[in-house]
């Protein structure tokens, strides 16, 4: 009970609280403000056999000139990975790609970017925002996913009543899926608030997923998720190269560890960036058991 009241009342502060009390408990989640900090941190994960994804930090560009930078920086972790010979791929926002000024910019801007995977064997992952850019998110990916097939995949979130129906849209070709619960605060009429019912909506949309022979980026910290995929695994008799965990930077290690121990390949997101604090804020609400663990209190 102490629990539960702690997470409600830190959630609903967590807007208000200064930013250096905030930074205090982001440095264990974001590699650092620099590209060099996301790769020491790769490849540190990847001599533990773990991949990653970098992820450079930053949303809602409402400049022409900034998705511009962030387009040439998601180039250069791409250019970088193949030069550092790091098993890594790239994680990137819409709305930091020009998606809140102009759809045709933010489709350009991501094009030239999944351009230069292809040229380095590599592979990008168009990250789900909130519900206003869903549909926008996803014709991008239908038409990247057609031009360069194997090198794009974007993101699926439980939680939207939409997104069973968004599988059978777009199971017409080769998938590649993130799939997460969400984190985004949005309307009961698009998206389902009970906890239970969006883990019964997770494990339904997976099965549909494999279903469809997807690859799927497994993301969760939800033991109770990670058993019924594992479930899941087996009885599709998936291959290792078939599927993979996902999960967050800093969060879950004693479960990350035994998901290794079970054989499964393993991603973490490796955030980086000066634009950390609306990222930081929102994991905070998101778990806010994070604070708790900080301070040792559990």
């Amino acid at each position: 009970m102490l629990n539960n009241i702690f997470n409600f009342v830190t959630s609903n502060i967590i807007d208000y609280i200064p930013e250096q009390i905030i930074d205090f408990f982001s440095r264990k989640y974001i590699a650092g403000p620099s590209l060099s900090d996301a790769i020491k941190a790769t490849i540190d994960l990847n001599s533990k056999g773990i991949m990653s994804t970098i992820d450079v930090l930053g949303e809602s560009v409402v400049n022409e000139d900034q998705t511009i930078f962030f387009r040439n920086e998601c180039i250069k972790v791409l250019e970088t990975i193949k030069k550092e010979s790091l098993n890594a791929n790239l994680s990137l926002k819409p709305t930091q790609m020009g998606l809140v000024i102009n759809k045709a910019l933010c489709y350009e801007n991501i094009r030239k970017i999944v351009k230069r995977a292809k040229e380095l064997d590599n592979f990008v992952r168009i990250d789900m925002e909130n519900s206003p850019y869903t549909t926008d998110t996803l014709k991008m990916y239908r038409l990247l996913r057609e031009e360069f097939p194997g090198h794009v995949g974007t993101v699926l979130q439980a939680y939207l009543r939409r997104t069973v129906d968004d599988i059978e849209r777009l199971s017409d070709k080769p998938l590649n899926i993130r799939l997460c619960k969400g984190i985004y605060i949005e309307p009961y009429k698009i998206a389902y608030k009970n906890p239970q019912l969006i883990n019964e909506n997770y494990i339904y949309c997976l099965e549909k997923l494999f279903s469809k022979k997807a690859y799927v980026g497994i993301a969760t910290h939800d033991e109770k998720l990670i058993f019924h995929a594992m479930r899941l695994i087996e009885k599709y008799n998936l291959k290792t190269n078939d599927y993979e965990f996902q999960m967050l930077m800093g969060i879950g290690d004693e479960l990350r560890d035994f998901i290794l121990s079970k054989k499964h390949r393993l991603r973490i997101y490796v955030p980086y960036g000066k634009e950390w604090l609306s990222y930081v804020r929102r994991r905070l609400k998101e778990n806010p058991n994070i604070i708790m663990t900080a301070l040792g209190i559990k």
